[in-house]
């Protein structure tokens, strides 16, 4: 059989060399490994559990670590419990540290009982405190809920979906349009013709209708199940078109035409042959898709058509943010949109730089 063009070998043998040698996106690389590792220990790194609320710390501002005691000798990191009160003159709750006792951090300390990985029986924390004290890195929400914890529990959501909806909606593009693009002619102008009607829909505001007319009483998980593929079905149909444009290209080379005259199906020649050599293309569409993916998610949870209370993403985190007085006297509740902007900005240098190792002429000069 006719050897396939050492292009794609070249693009497969440099893709990893040319993004660890692009400093962005190796910066890019190193934060996404960070975030990705975060959400996946949650259960060990942080001090509470998803389900912890303590209300009588709403709205709690984060903790002061200390690491130089009142002689200014230096110490082990301590904190201070908050005391509530209620300012009268302003109409406002506030907290002041309770200096009267120090509470020790400890790392690798006993906590709450989970199970890592959901099989693993721990009991062990990266880091917490003596018994009676409380530690708050990002502060408290309006229940009384670590917004540390929250974030790295409602990151396996955001940081996840963009991954799943790709299984579904990339697959299914490229079959689409491999099988569009090899055949032509009349079924050619019905599929394609199919996939624009798809594309002309507004898809954010279907989401929208669809989030919305959903039953109220389904649990989250079936909701970020459902979201998760009302999303790949909508990516699909313009995925397709850029594919169906490459098939047509490369059914015309050698390779195609030999595993014809040997006998291939063309079921056989569109997914050994023809497909692997969009992969180039596929590659950098996956990750520059992710993000449009991660914003949708953290849009419909932020309007409260996505992920539901008291379930987390950094969507629904958001939506605290959304009044005056919280971003201004408590801005630590836009945490999870910084972490929205971080996540997106580096799949999109990753992505970039990727374009540049498959089409070097895409580069300016």
């Amino acid at each position: 059989m006719a050897k396939l063009p050492e292009y794609n070998d070249f693009v497969k043998d440099n893709i990893f060399k040319t993004v660890l040698k692009d400093k962005f996106a190796k910066y890019a690389v190193f934060i996404l490994l960070i975030l990705y590792l975060a959400v996946l220990f949650a259960s060990f790194i942080c001090p509470y559990q998803k389900e912890y609320s303590n209300r009588n710390k709403a709205y709690c501002p984060p903790s002061k670590i200390y690491i130089i005691n009142e002689k200014g000798r230096l110490s082990l990191p301590y904190t201070y419990n908050y005391i509530r009160f209620f300012d009268k003159e302003n109409f406002d709750t506030k907290y002041i540290e309770d200096r009267s006792q120090k509470h020790f951090v400890k790392y690798f300390a006993k906590g709450y009982k989970y199970k890592l990985f959901g099989i693993i029986p721990c009991d062990r924390h990266f880091y917490n405190v003596d018994e009676g004290g409380e530690i708050y890195l990002l502060g408290t929400d309006i229940n009384g809920r670590d917004n540390f914890s929250r974030l790295l529990f409602g990151g396996r959501i955001s940081l996840t979906i963009g991954f799943l909806a790709l299984f579904v909606s990339f697959p299914l593009g490229m079959l689409y349009g491999g099988i569009s693009g090899y055949f032509g002619g009349k079924i050619d102008f019905i599929m394609m013709r199919i996939a624009e009607a798809i594309m002309s829909i507004p898809s954010f505001y279907l989401l929208i209708i669809l989030a919305s007319i959903l039953p109220a009483n389904m649990t989250s998980v079936q909701r970020f199940t459902l979201i998760v593929v009302i999303l790949a079905l909508i990516g699909w149909a313009g995925f397709s078109r850029v594919v169906r444009g490459m098939v047509l290209s490369i059914k015309k080379k050698e390779f195609v035409i030999a595993s014809e005259a040997m006998g291939a199906s063309a079921l056989r020649t569109i997914v050994k042959h023809i497909l692997p050599q969009t992969l180039s293309y596929v590659i950098v569409a996956m990750t520059l898709s992710v993000p449009s993916y991660i914003l949708s998610e953290s849009g419909l949870s932020f309007l409260g058509l996505g992920i539901q209370q008291p379930d987390a993403s950094w969507g629904n985190m958001l939506k605290e943010a959304q009044e005056f007085i919280n971003i201004v006297s408590r801005p630590w509740l836009l945490t999870p949109g910084f972490l929205i902007f971080v996540a997106v900005l580096a799949f999109n240098l990753i992505g970039d730089t990727i374009r540049d190792a498959v089409d070097p002429n895409s580069r300016e000069r």
